[in-house]
C-alpha cells in the first residue's frame, strides 16, 4: 500500500512542478523567435544606433561604430549605397542586407 501511495503523489509532483526539459525548450523557442524577428526588421541607417546596425549580417560592433561615425561626420545617406562609402563595408555585405536597410 505504501508503494501506490508513494507512487501517487511522485506522479501527482511531477505534474505540478514544472518539468526542465519543456522549460529549457520554450526559452529556446522563444530566443529563436526573436533571432528571427531581429534578422527581419529594417534598419534605418541614417538612425540607427551601433546595437541595431550590429543586426545587419556581417556588422561587427567596429564597423557598426564605423557607420556611425561616417554618418556624423559627413550627414545622412541618402541611398542604401551609400553605406560603401564607409570603410569595410562591400558589396557583398550590401547585398545581403538590402532588404532590411531603409533611408528615411
Amino acid at each position: 500500500m505504501f508503494h501506490v501511495t508513494a507512487l501517487a503523489a511522485l506522479l501527482v509532483l511531477s505534474i505540478i512542478v514544472e518539468n526542465p526539459i519543456v522549460a529549457t525548450t520554450t526559452a529556446s523557442a522563444e530566443t529563436a523567435r526573436a533571432a528571427t524577428t531581429a534578422s527581419t526588421d529594417k534598419v534605418n541607417i541614417n538612425t540607427a544606433d551601433a546595437k541595431a546596425l550590429m543586426s545587419l549580417s556581417g556588422v561587427n560592433r567596429g564597423l557598426a561604430e564605423k557607420i556611425v561615425k561616417y554618418r556624423d561626420e559627413h550627414g545622412a545617406f541618402k541611398k542604401p549605397e551609400d553605406l560603401r562609402r564607409v570603410e569595410g563595408v562591400g558589396n557583398g555585405l550590401l547585398e545581403k542586407n538590402r532588404e532590411r536597410i531603409s533611408v528615411k
